[in-house]
């Protein structure tokens, strides 16, 4: 069959979807990826997928500027003839979803997190909720990556119980991301934190409990690794990241394309955001045995088992943060590697990518026959 796959950006596919691309592809499929092109497009090319280009306004609930995407899609997926179309991310979940029901062609979203919009209330919120009720309806199968996330679109009646399927996120490659040996005790304990630089993702809080622990514990040391610039409203920009930098309170790593190094030189990997989908550093970093703090919010609450395999805090709480922090460096050496150990079991029970495969495998079955 020809299955299409679409996203705001094509190194979200390449970074997070390559298993379930190549599952694919091994099944005698076409796949095609319709997205913003970026440095990715080579890699996936050389997969075997075919790259269309996708012109789309990633930022922010515009209805005019929303509809000419939806009208867009609806051209591009007549042209395409797609046998079955995998959806990620926010607009192309509800524009690829309007203008599926208006090709009829079957559309099998991933609800990979709500971002900003539901984050922020209000009316933003309001308009949101009319978009998903209005492209979810009548879908057979809509993928969740945490609980919290599906039943809140249960509770606001937005889609109705046999339609949601709960995934692991995007599952793990446990082989690509195998546990790596604890940074010795005699090295400064490195909390590390991997995300775009946005305050919905907690680098504020982050900052500031370094500030606080650093003042009790000066030895330790925090790292940022993520992207300046993001087209969000709450982005930080280069200058603010910078003082942070001068005054010794992080070290900013920049960006890579491969985070397992830093991982293995962190002691602990930590994510304060405000709401996650599946947060993919937190699963990452436990395949690799490294303990983690985060936020008791959706999705991070999914990855964590507080007291196991690391610390939850209160959102938008630096002392809270700080606290955790502080209770993470009074464990022992071998305590923190039991830590870490015992989240990569978590991960290989409960986030292994061969169980997202599966799903999908199963999904596009089930719609295609029905069809």
């Amino acid at each position: 069959m020809h299955i299409m796959m679409t996203v705001n950006a094509a190194w979200n596919i390449w970074n997070f979807r390559r298993s379930v691309v190549a599952a694919l592809l091994a099944d005698g499929h076409r796949v095609t990826i319709l997205a913003p092109p970026d440095d990715s497009v080579p890699e996936l090319e050389r997969m075997g997928c075919r790259v269309v280009p996708l012109a789309m306004r990633v930022k922010g609930l515009n209805p005019l500027v929303d509809l000419a995407l939806v009208l867009r899609l609806r051209r591009m997926f007549r042209q395409q003839k797609p046998d079955a179309i995998l959806s990620y991310t926010i607009k192309n979940n509800i524009c690829g979803g309007l203008a599926a029901r208006l090709t009829g062609v079957p559309f099998i979203p991933n609800v990979t997190g709500l971002g900003t919009a539901f984050l922020s209330g209000g009316m933003l919120w309001k308009l949101a909720e009319a978009l998903y009720r209005r492209a979810f309806r009548g879908l057979p199968v809509i993928f969740f990556q945490n609980k919290d996330d599906r039943t809140l679109f249960l509770d606001r009646n937005l889609i109705h119980p046999g339609q949601a399927r709960l995934l692991p996120g995007s599952g793990i490659d446990l082989a690509r991301f195998s546990e790596t040996a604890m940074p010795p005790p005699s090295q400064p304990a490195t909390f590390l934190m991997i995300a775009r630089l946005l305050r919905d993702k907690g680098v504020i809080e982050f900052v500031d409990a370094a500030r606080q622990v650093k003042a009790q514990r000066p030895e330790t040391r925090f790292q940022l690794l993520g992207a300046i610039g993001a087209e969000n409203r709450t982005a930080i920009n280069a200058a603010t990241v910078q003082s942070w930098v001068d005054d010794g309170t992080i070290d900013y790593l920049g960006t890579t394309s491969d985070v397992r190094p830093a991982i293995a030189a962190a002691t602990c990997v930590v994510l304060p955001s405000y709401r996650e989908g599946a947060p993919r550093t937190l699963i990452e970093a436990a395949a690799m045995a490294r303990p983690l703090i985060a936020t008791d919010v959706p999705g991070c609450r999914a990855v964590v088992a507080p007291g196991i395999s690391g610390f939850l805090c209160t959102p938008r709480s630096s002392e809270s943060l700080t606290a955790a922090i502080i209770a993470f460096l009074d464990l022992p050496h071998d305590a923190r590697v039991e830590m870490g150990r015992a989240g990569r079991r978590k991960m290989a029970h409960d986030f292994d990518e061969a169980i997202v495969v599966a799903a999908y495998r199963d999904a596009i079955a089930a719609l295609t026959d029905r069809g």
